[in-house]
């Protein structure tokens, strides 16, 4: 029988999609009803580094493949070994601002948030962005330095940001996550795949961090007027409509790491995988997806 997610599930609206989504897919914001108690389901009762055994050849050192509608594990690989996750914790960083900020309210840019490397859109010093326009540029494009900024007003440090996160990952049921800073550049933190998935399922009930994640393309406008399209650095959005999410990583420690969502016919997947090789990640999940659905 399988064992059951010990995950708090947000008594908000459920999203449930049952087709592709759009480019710039329209989030509808229903009234907030009680979620159902229920537990929900993950793998067998004995952890397995591998199971089941029918499932595609996957590169990544660990995997979780779950049910995005009930949470259920249809696959994993070394699910619980701790590893650093990269920047596909942004997602928890993303998660808390699109929760509890005001999302069009100002942020104005510290020099603290101008120095993180490598990846970053450019903020200076003095400059001030809708909340919003931060979070789509740090889920398209892995901005480092919307990170900081998003963080740093948020908490008024990254060391009060980072407790913030790791008090909704334990909300969340991601209690063997620990996690320092905002962006995922390393540092004395980890998590495993099963908690970020964990992480991932309530990261996908929300509206605005759905219709952040699943953007195609992203047009920066910068306080002096000047305009940038942002690729996404999620590939998969641009194979197929129906992978609509979530958020890649890449460290030299972490490896090459990726969270997928998927919606297709009703049915409506989250697969993380931590610890790959570039360029076979997008690939395996691609395989895996293919696979879950014969399921």
């Amino acid at each position: 029988m399988p064992r059951h997610f010990s995950l708090l599930i947000l008594s908000g609206a459920m999203l449930a999609l049952t087709g592709c989504a759009l480019d710039e897919p329209s989030v509808s914001r229903q009234p907030a009803q009680q979620a159902s108690a229920a537990p929900l389901e993950v793998a067998p009762s004995a952890p397995r580094s591998l199971w089941p055994s029918d499932t595609p050849p996957i590169k990544a050192v660990s995997a979780i493949l779950i049910d995005a509608c009930t949470g259920r594990t249809l696959y994993e690989k070394n699910a619980d070994a701790p590893r650093q996750v990269a920047s596909t914790q942004k997602l928890v960083t993303g998660l808390i601002v699109a929760e509890q900020d005001p999302l069009d309210t100002p942020v104005r840019i510290a020099p603290e948030d101008t120095r993180v490397e490598p990846t970053k859109v450019g903020l200076r010093t003095g400059e001030t962005y809708p909340r919003r326009q931060l979070l789509c540029a740090m889920m398209v494009k892995s901005a480092n330095d919307c990170a900081a900024a998003l963080a740093r007003t948020h908490s008024g440090s990254i060391a009060a940001f980072a407790e913030e996160m790791n008090g909704i990952a334990r909300r969340c049921g991601a209690t063997c996550s620990r996690f320092v800073n905002p962006h995922g550049l390393p540092a004395s933190q980890h998590s495993t795949a099963r908690d970020m998935a964990r992480i991932a399922f309530r990261a996908y009930r929300n509206p605005d961090l759905r219709q952040a994640m699943a953007l195609r393309s992203y047009c920066f406008h910068y306080a002096n007027g000047r305009l940038c399209f942002l690729d996404p650095t999620n590939k998969l959005l641009r194979i197929s409509p129906c992978y609509n999410g979530m958020k890649t990583g890449y460290t030299e420690s972490a490896g090459k790491c990726l969270i997928t969502s998927y919606s297709r016919g009703g049915r409506e997947l989250i697969l993380v995988q931590l610890g790959s090789h570039a360029p076979q990640i997008f690939n395996d999940a691609q395989n895996v997806i293919a696979w879950a659905e014969t399921k």
